[in-house]
């Protein structure tokens, strides 16, 4: 059984006192509730202070981007080796990052790789623009996304750092997030998103095997609120939800987690 996913994207919003307050409003309330693995993703900048609130509790954290390479003449970037140290979890492939700032799925990959190298799970992000949806190109560019991103990567892969091996699919999670959907109130259905979740479940089995296609955790994430959460994670092939703007907003991100775990959560 798939544990339930519920990360939250401040993306590049708050100061570290913000991020600080933020999370004073929400770290009990989300602690205590179980079944479902919670992660908060701020801007780099709060990764230390909010690493040292979260210790003890169940809250997990992670980073919203980094470069592939491990160190070097790399001005304003942040490697994996950087990451390690105060967080779990990375946000790679983002739309955004895509879009504004010119990542190619080449890029993405190395990214995964050098994420997944260095004891860092990757939370791999993909989906379609507007126009190809209404072209009907989801698939399309939803199996370019995904085969591009895990190409080279076998199920089993060794850590640089520890010397052991890991089970990729148990460090990986992916999140389906239409791009029409991201921070333009406009959701996707229930129903598509359960559907291209699925396809994208028979993507991976196609690049490793069924079992891993069917364990491997994947979310949805685009305009996800606590008023349409529900619609989401009742569908069975969906394990939890990327949620942006709604994360800022410490009850609202904190009903979101609540009804995830009453739905779907596991339980210890």
């Amino acid at each position: 059984m798939r544990m339930p996913f519920v990360a939250g994207n401040w993306k590049m919003n708050t100061t570290v006192t913000e991020g600080e307050q933020l999370v004073l409003e929400m770290i009990v309330k989300l602690d205590r509730i179980e079944g479902v693995e919670k992660v908060l993703c701020p801007p780099f900048v709060s990764l230390i202070a909010i690493n040292m609130m979260l210790q003890g509790s169940s809250i997990k954290l992670g980073a919203q981007n980094m470069y592939f390479e491990t160190a070097g003449a790399y001005t304003g970037e942040i490697s994996p080796l950087m990451l390690r140290e105060l967080c779990e979890f990375v946000i790679l492939g983002h739309s955004e990052r895509r879009g504004y700032f010119g990542e190619t799925d080449e890029i993405v990959n190395k990214k995964v790789k050098a994420a997944l190298a260095n004891n860092l799970k990757p939370i791999l992000c993909v989906g379609e623009r507007l126009e190809e949806n209404e072209a009907g190109k989801t698939e399309e560019v939803v199996n370019r996304q995904v085969m591009a991103a895990l190409n080279g990567i076998e199920p089993v892969v060794l850590s640089r750092s520890s010397e052991r091996s890991e089970e990729t699919a148990k460090n990986l999670v992916i999140a389906y997030e239409p791009v029409w959907a991201i921070g333009t109130g406009k959701a996707a259905s229930g129903k598509q998103v359960a559907a291209t979740i699925q396809f994208i479940r028979d993507v991976v089995a196609k690049i490793w095997n069924k079992s891993i296609g069917q364990d491997l955790r994947i979310l949805y994430g685009g305009s996800v609120t606590s008023a349409n959460i529900v619609e989401f994670i009742s569908q069975p092939e969906v394990d939890g939800a990327l949620v942006g703007g709604a994360s800022l907003k410490a009850e609202e991100f904190v009903s979101i987690v609540k009804q995830t775990a009453e739905i779907k959560g596991r339980k210890k």
